[in-house]
């Protein structure tokens, strides 16, 4: 894999909730020509795309272990509880596992910053309570993998906000935040969230907000506050949550996952 280039598993498209269809090799060749394809068109990548949605393919005569899809969660510095709520990623890979075709393994994988292996994850994903700090040579690097294909999401569990905007200024002084709106398709990618980002914990009341950093139109961040989405994928005993509040907490997290692997 090329240095700074993002290992992702490729592009796919949603048709209804539960209906997910593969591109034809005539508008596979044709979406190759796009250049958000070209930069990701490598054997490897290929393989690993048809791996992961098609895990009992012919790929399984291949003589290569099986690639199994997952999300990374960074270890960031500063004093902040980055391990936050450990069940959360394990809980919604098997949601995902049992409500989409995608392969995926049963586990989180962890990562810092200055980590190569950050390009191995075509989704990282940050939640805790309070501090962060990025040293310049974190900034850059994850500035690299956004920039390169990459896609963070971040969760704001209650004391996180004012330090994640702080550091995320590190990583692009040239971005402003912009709040999504409801039309935006990261709601609408698998399943339908007409009133965007459902609310899973009050904290200080008022609505949920979600925001977005872009980079030459692609959504690279996305950042939801006052909502605390990934504490409704935690196991049920740990917050309480009741059931339909942590169904849509884990749909929401499906969507996100989706939607990045998308586009």
């Amino acid at each position: 894999m090329a240095k700074g280039r993002i290992n992702r598993p490729g592009s796919w498209r949603g048709e209804a909730a539960s209906k997910r269809a593969w591109k034809s090799p005539p508008a596979l060749k044709k979406l190759a020509e796009k250049k958000s394809f070209q930069r990701f068109a490598s054997l490897g990548f290929l393989l690993l795309w048809a791996n992961l949605f098609f895990p009992c393919s012919i790929l399984e005569a291949q003589t290569q272990p099986q690639s199994a899809f997952t999300i990374a969660r960074v270890k960031y510095r500063g004093g902040g509880d980055w391990y936050n709520d450990p069940s959360c990623i394990p809980n919604l890979l098997k949601f995902m596992r049992q409500n989409t075709t995608m392969h995926l393994d049963q586990d989180e994988r962890q990562v810092a910053l200055t980590d190569h292996e950050l390009f191995a994850y075509p989704i990282i994903f940050m939640t805790g309570h309070g501090r962060m700090q990025f040293s310049p040579e974190e900034a850059q690097q994850l500035r690299r993998y956004l920039t390169g294909g990459g896609f963070l999401y971040a969760d704001d569990d209650y004391g996180m906000d004012k330090f994640f905007r702080e550091e995320m200024a590190k990583v692009f002084p040239d971005k402003k935040w912009v709040e999504l709106p409801f039309s935006h398709p990261i709601y609408h990618s698998h399943f339908e969230f007409t009133g965007g980002v459902p609310k899973t914990h009050e904290h200080d009341g008022g609505p949920p907000k979600a925001f977005g950093l872009f980079h030459e139109g692609r959504l690279i961040v996305y950042y939801t506050w006052n909502t605390n989405i990934s504490d409704g994928w935690a196991d049920p005993e740990v917050h309480g949550d009741p059931p339909e509040v942590r169904e849509q907490a884990l749909r929401m997290g499906t969507n996100i996952v989706v939607y990045a692997l998308m586009n």
